[in-house]
C-alpha cells in the first residue's frame, strides 16, 4: 500500500526542516553570516507577496536564506531562484543542502564573482536579494539592471550594520524609488538588531 499524499508531504516537510535547524546551527557555530528567524520570515512574506517568476539572491553563503526562499516559491507552485555564490566549498555545501531539503529543483546555483555573473543572465528578474559584501550592492545592481522588471522588488539586507558601505546603493535607489526601511530585533551572536530595505524599480523614461 503506498502512503497517502498527506503523509508524504508530512515526510518532506519533516525533512526541509531538520536541514533549515541543521543549516542554521551550523551558520551560529561557524559564524556564517545568515539573515536570521526575523528577516527571513519577512523575506518570505515577501517571496509570497510579489509571486515572481525569477528571483536573483547575490550571496548565497550555505544556503540559509537559498532555503527560506525555495520553500516559500513551492508553497507559490511557480518561480525560480537563482543564487550566485564567491566561494566554491559554501557554494557546494550550499548545494547540497537544498538537495538534502528537497528543494534543489527550484534553484539554480552559480559559482562566482556576483558582479560578474549577473552581466550573464539574460532573462527577466522580478526580485532582488542583495546579501553579498556591502560595498557590492550597487555594482551588482548595476550589473542586472538592464534584466530587472519595471516594479521588480529589491531587497537589501544589513542597511543597518552596513549602510556606510553600501551608501551609494542606498543614496541611489533612495533619490529615485519608492524605499521602506524595515529594522528587526535580530537573535544572532554577532548582531542583535538591524535593517532590511525594500525597493519598487522604475525603468528608466525611454523619453
Amino acid at each position: 500500500m503506498e502512503p497517502d499524499k498527506s503523509t508524504i508531504e508530512k515526510y518532506n516537510m519533516k525533512k526541509f526542516d531538520d536541514v533549515l535547524q541543521s543549516v542554521e546551527a551550523s551558520c551560529r557555530e561557524r559564524h556564517i553570516p545568515m539573515l536570521g528567524l526575523e528577516k527571513a520570515k519577512f523575506l518570505q512574506q515577501i517571496v509570497r507577496k510579489v509571486q515572481p517568476n525569477i528571483i536573483v539572491e547575490c550571496g548565497t553563503a550555505i544556503g540559509y536564506s537559498g532555503l527560506w526562499i525555495a520553500y516559500e516559491l513551492q508553497a507559490i507552485g511557480s518561480g525560480k531562484l537563482i543564487t550566485i555564490e564567491i566561494d566554491p566549498e559554501r557554494a557546494s555545501e550550499a548545494q547540497s543542502n537544498f538537495t538534502q531539503a528537497g528543494v534543489n529543483h527550484l534553484i539554480d546555483p552559480r559559482i562566482g564573482d556576483a558582479r560578474n555573473v549577473l552581466d550573464k543572465i539574460d532573462i527577466a528578474v522580478d526580485l532582488l536579494f542583495l546579501d553579498n559584501d556591502f560595498q557590492n550592492y550597487f555594482p551588482c545592481f548595476q550589473a542586472i539592471e538592464p534584466q530587472l522588471t519595471n516594479e521588480a522588488t529589491l531587497v537589501a539586507d544589513n542597511v543597518g550594520i552596513g549602510a556606510d558601505k553600501m551608501k551609494d546603493y542606498l543614496d541611489h535607489t533612495r533619490s529615485r524609488y519608492q524605499t521602506e526601511l524595515h529594522w528587526f530585533k535580530i537573535d544572532l551572536p554577532w548582531v542583535n538588531r538591524d535593517a532590511m530595505e525594500i525597493a519598487t524599480y522604475r525603468k528608466p523614461s525611454s523619453t
